[in-house]
């Protein structure tokens, strides 16, 4: 079946059951996020995520008997302690806190294994199908959540006081399109670089969000959080350079 320049794939009974699965797992992984970020500080959260490599790895070695060398394992200490100088702060959490978080953690370690393997796997989908196929269930999946939740009754009483303007819905607009590039763009690399590197580079996102904070917002830094930052690129740095070793050896 052909939309527009994209065609697409002809999927069983089956394989459009496991797209419905992914796309309840990628909204899953969204309200749980949410919710957890209400109960903890951010830098509890983000210290939290900052685990994702080890759990992917941990995932991909029961799952699929994916074994890692020493180096690799030895790369992700200062990713994660990088991460924990970067943002330290004020953590705060409860225990309720704690499990959404990590379940949240969890969640989004199988989100990128299962992404990576729908794109490599038997069905090997381009990233863009994917999306065209996952995002109208998991829109769906989230009005549903909104109702339950009362957002779109808060939104309605919103529209009725006046409370929307044009300025607000182009600022939905423009985040609504960085969204869909930023998925595209996640889907693809996924696809090329694989699920743990991705986990990675995630880590590497925090240090740069705080980067650019500093340019562009002035976030005050202290010298743990500068040293973080630069212990995080050296740990991706350290995994990239392991990686290509690998992939040279074994061509």
């Amino acid at each position: 079946m052909s939309t527009g320049h994209l065609t697409l794939t002809n999927l069983s009974t089956r394989e459009n059951l496991t797209l419905v699965a992914f796309s309840f797992l990628f909204t899953l992984n969204i309200a749980i996020s949410n919710v957890s970020l209400a109960m903890v500080s951010v830098p509890f959260h983000q210290i939290m995520r900052s685990t994702c490599p080890v759990v992917t790895i941990a995932i991909m070695r029961v799952i699929y008997g994916k074994t890692y060398d020493m180096a690799t394992y030895l790369s992700l200490v200062p990713l994660i302690l990088g991460v924990g100088l970067a943002t330290a702060g004020d953590y705060q959490a409860n225990f309720l806190g704690v499990l959404f978080t990590a379940l949240g953690v969890l969640l989004a370690c199988i989100k990128t294994i299962a992404t990576n393997r729908l794109m490599t796997g038997s069905l090997k989908l381009p990233a863009t199908e994917l999306l065209l196929r996952m995002s109208p269930l998991a829109a769906l999946q989230c009005m549903v959540y909104a109702t339950l939740t009362g957002e779109v009754g808060r939104f309605r009483e919103s529209y009725a006081v006046g409370d929307l303007s044009i300025s607000l819905g182009i600022a939905f607009l423009m985040n609504a399109t960085m969204a869909f590039v930023l998925n595209v763009v996640s889907f693809q690399t996924n696809k090329m670089i694989g699920a743990v590197a991705v986990t990675v580079c995630g880590n590497v996102k925090q240090a740069l969000t705080i980067m650019l904070g500093i340019i562009f917002f002035s976030v005050p830094v202290g010298i743990m959080n500068a040293v973080g930052m630069a212990v995080t690129m050296a740990g991706a740095a350290w995994y990239s350079k392991i990686e290509l070793d690998r992939k040279k050896a074994s061509s």
